[in-house]
C-alpha cells in the first residue's frame, strides 16, 4: 500500500473547477451510533482472529482452501478494482448524474476518508506486524487494497444512495471481489480482509461527519479562485491544486 501522501490520488478523469463550487455548502451528516456498529464489529472480527481461537483456524481454513485450488495467483485486477467505485463518482458527474455533493466537496470528503483510512491502516500494520499467508512480509493485517476499496463503495454509496441504490450495491459488489481476490492471491487472511472493509467504510463515514466542520475553517475569500486538475507523474494519479488571491 503506498504512502498516505501517495493515497491522495481522487482523480481519474481530466477536468477542472472553480472557486464557485468550493463555495456551496456539504450537507450535513447526523452524529449516531448506529452508522458504526457493522465496521465496529468488522474491525473487532479482524482483531479477535489475531487470536488463538476457533475463529483464527476458521481463516487458516478458508485460506487452503482457496491457495490450494489457486497455488500460483497471479490476478492483479486488485489493483485496480480497489479504486473503480471512487472512479465511477467522477464518471456520473461527467455524464450529468449530479451526486449528493459538488464535486469538489465530494473531492474534499474522499480525500479525507483516504487520509483517515491510510493513516489508521498504516498505523495498525505497524502496530500489529502480522505476517502475510505467503510469507513476504509482516503487514498482513488489515489489508490496505479492502480498506480503500470499502472506503471507495462507501463513498459511491453516500453520493447515489437517493438517486439509486443500486450504485451503492454495484461499489460494494466490485469491493468484495477486491477482497476475495486479495484471498485468491494469497496476500491476507480472512480476517485482514474482513477489517480492512470496516476500517474503509468506517473512514469514509467519518469524512462525511468531519468535513463540513473541516470546511468552515478554509471559507473562500472574496477575489480568490481554485482549480483542481488531475495529474500522472511515476504511475501514480494525483490531485494538483492551484490558489489565486
Amino acid at each position: 500500500m503506498h504512502k498516505i501522501s501517495a493515497l491522495i490520488f481522487v482523480l481519474f478523469f481530466p477536468f477542472c473547477l472553480s472557486a464557485q463550487e468550493l463555495d456551496s455548502v456539504p450537507k450535513k451528516e447526523k452524529v449516531g451510533v448506529k452508522p458504526f456498529i457493522i465496521p465496529a464489529a468488522l474491525i473487532g472480527y479482524g482483531f479477535i482472529a489475531k487470536g488463538d481461537n476457533f475463529i483464527n483456524d476458521f481463516d487458516k481454513s478458508i485460506q487452503r482452501r482457496l491457495h490450494s485450488s489457486n497455488p500460483n495467483p497471479s490476478e492483479r485486477a486488485d489493483d485496480i478494482l480497489r479504486y473503480t467505485p471512487a472512479a465511477m463518482v467522477y464518471g456520473l458527474h461527467l455524464v450529468g448524474i449530479k451526486g449528493k455533493n459538488s464535486l469538489v466537496d465530494a473531492t474534499g470528503v474522499y480525500v479525507l476518508s483516504t487520509v483517515i483510512m491510510g493513516a489508521s491502516v498504516q498505523t495498525t500494520k505497524r502496530l500489529t506486524q502480522h505476517v502475510r499467508p505467503d510469507g513476504s512480509d509482516q503487514h498482513s493485517f488489515p489489508s490496505g487494497h479492502a480498506s480503500t476499496a470499502f472506503a471507495s463503495a462507501e463513498f459511491l454509496r453516500q453520493e447515489y444512495a437517493d438517486v439509486s441504490p443500486w450504485y451503492g450495491y454495484a461499489g460494494y459488489t466490485i469491493a468484495t471481489a477486491t477482497g476475495v481476490l486479495r484471498l485468491k492471491n494469497n496476500k491476507h487472511w480472512f480476517g485482514d480482509v474482513v477489517a480492512g472493509a470496516g476500517f474503509g467504510i468506517l473512514s469514509t463515514k467519518a469524512a462525511y461527519l468531519l468535513y463540513p466542520e473541516i470546511k468552515k475553517l478554509f471559507k473562500t475569500k472574496p477575489g480568490t479562485s481554485y482549480t483542481l486538475i488531475p495529474g500522472y507523474q511515476q504511475n501514480r494519479i494525483g490531485l494538483n491544486f492551484n490558489a489565486t488571491f
